[in-house]
C-alpha cells in the first residue's frame, strides 16, 4: 500500500464508522469552549463536562468570570487538575477579552496564543471548532496513532502537526482531528489495546508496533 493508499484508506475508514461526529467537550459558544478546551489539559473530557456547568453557572462569560476571584474559581475547577495554573488563566484570559478584545473570543491564532494558559493546540481547537477555520489540533490519541499507522515517527507533537496537514486534504481536518481522537479512544488506546479490532493499525500499521504487540501478547 502506497502512503496515498493508506491515507485514503483512512479517510474512508473514518467517514465509515463516525458518519456524524460528536463534540467531545460541551459548550455553547466561544468563550466556554475556549474555558473547557483549558481546563482539558492532562485532565479527561469526561472530567471537564462534570465540571464546567458548575462553573458557567456563577459565570459563561469574561464580565461575570472577572467578579470571581481566582480563589474561587479554583475552587470550582479544583477536580480536574492542575487548578492554580487553569484558575489564573481563566481569570486573566477573561480580563484581556474584555480590556483588548470587546468581551469577544478572537478569531486569529496569534491574538488566541497570546491570552494566558492557552497554547498552540487550544488555540487550534478554538479555531477549528468555534469558527470553522482549518486546523489540526494533535492530542495523545493523535500523535500515538499517526505514529502507529506509520504517517508520522512521533518524535513530537509539532512533526504529527506538520505531517497530518501535509497529508490529509485541508478541508477534511476539523472533522479528522475529531474522527482519530472518537477512533484511538474506542478502537487504539494506549492501554488495553485489541489490535484485533483496531481495522486501521492492522492493515495499515507500523511494523514494528504490530510485532511488538505480538511479543507482548505471547509473554
Amino acid at each position: 500500500m502506497t502512503k496515498t493508499e493508506r491515507v485514503e484508506f483512512v479517510i474512508n475508514t473514518l467517514n465509515n464508522l463516525y458518519p456524524e461526529i460528536p463534540i467531545p467537550l460541551d459548550h455553547k459558544d466561544p468563550y466556554t469552549l475556549l474555558i473547557a478546551v483549558l481546563m482539558s489539559a492532562q485532565s479527561t473530557d469526561v472530567r471537564v463536562n462534570q465540571i464546567t456547568p458548575l462553573l458557567f453557572e456563577k459565570a459563561d462569560n469574561p464580565y461575570d468570570m472577572v467578579k470571581l476571584s481566582v480563589e474561587e474559581i479554583r475552587e470550582i475547577i479544583k477536580p480536574v487538575g492542575l487548578s492554580p495554573m487553569k484558575s489564573k488563566g481563566i481569570y486573566g484570559l477573561s480580563k484581556i477579552l474584555i480590556e483588548k478584545h470587546n468581551g469577544e473570543v478572537p478569531k486569529s491564532f496569534e491574538d488566541l496564543e497570546a491570552l494566558p494558559a492557552v497554547g498552540h493546540k487550544t488555540a487550534s481547537v478554538v479555531m477549528s471548532q468555534a469558527f470553522d477555520v482549518p486546523a489540526f489540533p494533535v492530542d495523545t490519541h493523535i500523535h500515538r496513532l499517526m505514529y502507529r499507522w506509520n504517517l508520522s515517527n512521533g518524535k513530537n507533537v509539532v512533526q504529527t502537526e506538520k505531517d497530518a496537514k501535509r497529508l490529509f486534504p485541508r478541508e477534511l481536518w476539523n472533522d479528522l482531528h475529531l474522527q482519530i481522537i472518537w477512533y484511538g479512544r474506542e478502537y487504539c488506546p494506549a492501554r488495553g489495546w485489541d489490535l484485533e479490532k483496531d481495522v486501521i493499525t492492522k492493515r495499515i500499521g507500523r511494523k514494528s508496533v504490530i510485532e511488538e504487540y505480538y511479543k507482548t501478547k505471547k509473554s
